[in-house]
């Protein structure tokens, strides 16, 4: 039985999107708690922005344990991945658009401030929209990202990210996902292995399996728009960090945010928290102890 109730919601240029949304755990004992508690706000809810090829589903353990601590949390799938519609024009494919889409659900449903948690690709959206409004943004837990990246990462997700890929059953996508991702992970038992494979696969109309999202989205690596020495994602970082309240979240043995890269970070934002998880590469899936507690930790200073 599924924890979160699906949300389907239209981009403001008519693309059907989807998200999952999943109650705060301490919502009932609230309820009890009389007319003062029932008078006092809620806490602010959680949006968690999954990387370039994943979906909502990587959530699908973070997620319910955030929510068991007392906030809404909301996992959305990008367009063109998951359950989200693609985009029958692959420019839009970029951050700007992206930001603009989680605003639109934003308003939707009546949000006026959240909690960002952005992983890879999700970090770029977080702090995007947080350049263009802030307002919308209360804090962020930036995982393995930041506005200055390693070309080693980079070239690594690009190397597969697009590429065709049709396994001939669910062993295969087990076998396909361990291999692009065992350097990231390398004490992942196998059965993890599969479940990420369902998590990044599904049955097509003719009942093959395929990746969960348009192969169109990888443009944004080949043609540069998430390029590492982008100024406007630095300005948009700094924007960010100085104003609002930031946790990076970085793999021990990350490839895209390497130390170089979390040392310009922390000196560009001296108050940011830091947590690096161990024997994690990018990105951690912020189950790990040491994430998750940084995380709860750093969610029990906010309102």
């Amino acid at each position: 039985m599924s924890n979160f109730t699906p949300i389907s919601y239209t981009s403001t240029d008519g693309l059907t999107l989807y998200a999952r949304d999943y109650p705060a755990g301490g919502a009932g004992a609230h309820a009890k708690a009389g007319a003062a508690a029932q008078a006092a706000p809620a806490p602010l809810p959680v949006i968690c922005l999954h990387g370039l090829t994943r979906n909502s589903a990587d959530f699908d353990e973070f997620a319910p344990a955030i929510a068991a601590l007392g906030r809404r949390v909301l996992a959305l799938d990008v367009r063109g991945r998951g359950n989200s519609q693609h985009d029958p024009d692959p420019s839009n494919y970029k951050p700007t658009v992206y930001a603009g889409d989680v605003a639109k659900l934003m308003a939707d449903l009546g949000i006026a401030r959240a909690i960002f948690v952005g992983t890879s690709m999700g970090g770029l959206i977080t702090m995007t929209l947080a350049s263009r409004h802030i307002e919308l943004v209360a804090a962020a837990v930036l995982n393995d990202i930041g506005p200055v990246l390693s070309e080693r990462g980079l070239a690594r997700i690009a190397g597969y990210a697009g590429k065709p890929v049709a396994p001939a059953s669910w062993n295969d996508a087990a076998c396909y996902v361990k291999d692009i991702n065992l350097c990231a992970f390398p004490d992942n038992p196998d059965q993890e292995w599969d479940k990420w494979a369902r998590r990044a696969f599904a049955p097509d109309a003719g009942g093959r399996l395929a990746p969960r999202h348009d192969p169109n989205i990888a443009i944004s690596l080949q043609d540069g728009r998430l390029k590492p020495t982008s100024l406007s994602l630095r300005m948009a970082f700094r924007r960010l960090a100085h104003e609002r309240p930031v946790l990076l979240v970085r793999g021990a043995l990350s490839d895209l945010v390497e130390a170089r890269q979390a040392d310009w970070m922390r000196r560009a934002a001296p108050t940011m928290l830091y947590v690096e998880v161990p024997n994690v590469g990018h990105a951690p899936m912020l189950t790990e102890a040491a994430a998750f507690g940084a995380i709860e930790r750093f969610l029990a200073t906010l309102p």
